[in-house]
């Protein structure tokens, strides 16, 4: 409606979008071409065990319908395969991230995302490339873990300033626990299976970040650093003062 006051498009054209049905059926998946509206973030596709032509088509689809599209869990396979019909997707090895990005997307407010240890990174940047690609500023601060509390101490002024703090931690996971008690922002605990044997995959760190003693602090699933990514914008956003559809 507002493309249409601005002349941008015809009354007619934007008869024919309220006409469409609010998804997009292509048999073997329904791209839901109305989650924007809705939620204000576009659709995003876990591309792990998708089928080659599931996986291109779906690309290809989402990226004509939106300009940009943002996939999680790939691996280089299938980014060769995509590039071979979208030869403009870029694909980040360590957060398997396969995207194709608007360049002149504007960003704002802050998002701090911070790892226990250099081995929680991959997740982490799974966390940080998630809410740069929805459009908040992040602000990355690695291997602050508390065996070493002196080197979270001195980047604290910094996680301070933040909206939201993503705290990203495999072993025990205490990391967010710590954080919750030095900042006055949510802190979203992303655990992940980084550890030893009685880690169990992550589920030490899990249950560490659930039984927390400090206020403020929610948890995501085991290396769930999309989720921890996507609400870290939501609360970016509020703080901003922006909506559904962002700033």
């Amino acid at each position: 409606m507002e493309q249409v006051r601005a002349g941008r498009i015809t009354v007619e054209e934007a008869e024919k979008y309220f006409k469409k049905q609010p998804y997009e059926e292509i048999g073997y998946a329904k791209l839901d071409s109305q989650r924007k509206i809705r939620s204000g973030f576009p659709e995003v596709v876990y591309c792990s065990g998708k089928a080659d032509r599931h996986l291109v088509s779906i690309y290809r689809k989402l990226w004509e319908a939106n300009g940009e599209v943002f996939g999680t869990r790939a691996d280089r396979r299938q980014y060769e395969l995509v590039r071979e019909t979208l030869p403009q997707v870029a694909f980040d090895e360590m957060s398997r991230i396969l995207k194709i990005e608007k360049e002149d997307k504007k960003r704002y407010g802050k998002v701090a995302v911070c790892t226990a240890g250099t081995a929680d990174i991959p997740v982490a940047e799974e966390a940080a490339q998630t809410a740069e690609y929805f459009g908040s500023n992040v602000e990355r601060i690695y291997d602050v873990g508390v065996s070493g509390l002196h080197r979270l101490l001195a980047k604290l002024e910094t996680i301070q300033e933040a909206n939201c703090v993503v705290a990203v931690a495999g072993m025990e996971g205490a990391l967010a626990s710590v954080l919750g008690g030095l900042v006055g922002r949510p802190v979203i605990a992303v655990p992940t299976s980084v550890g030893y044997g009685a880690n169990l995959h992550g589920l030490s760190a899990l249950l560490t970040m659930i039984n927390s003693c400090a206020n403020g602090v929610a948890v995501v699933n085991i290396d769930n650093g999309y989720g921890a990514g996507y609400l870290a914008t939501q609360i970016n956003r509020l703080a901003q003062g922006g909506g559904q559809g962002g700033i």
